[in-house]
């Protein structure tokens, strides 16, 4: 395995602990895997993660500010949303707005 590949498989690890109806960053998750400045990484991981065999739930991972940049690779412009506000988060203009409240940090426990 490379690199890359053991680096998105660790995100994967992490993204599959965040709790139903939590979010976190791509931000986050780089910092808690010791690559701090590799939120892009984490977000090509994500771009990958909808051809895993396992179902990740790539839609709580947003960016920093709660945005749903991520939204154009969910297969249409307003699933990510939709599965977020299943899970009861509050989502209005791409953004989330309870976003202090459902945030969760990867040292927490799932």
């Amino acid at each position: 395995m490379d690199d890359k590949q053991g680096f998105f498989q660790r995100v994967y690890e992490v993204v599959m602990q965040i709790p139903y109806g939590r979010v976190t960053s791509y931000g986050a998750i780089a910092e808690y895997l010791g690559s701090k400045g590799s939120a892009r990484m984490v977000g090509w991981a994500m771009n990958g993660s909808h051809h895993q065999p396992d179902n990740i739930p790539a839609h709580r991972v947003v960016n920093r500010n709660g945005l749903l940049t991520g939204k154009f690779h969910f297969g249409g412009k307003d699933v990510m949303k939709q599965l977020l506000e299943s899970e009861g988060i509050y989502v209005e203009d791409n953004r989330i707005t309870n976003f202090n409240e459902v945030f969760w940090h990867p040292q927490e426990p799932g």
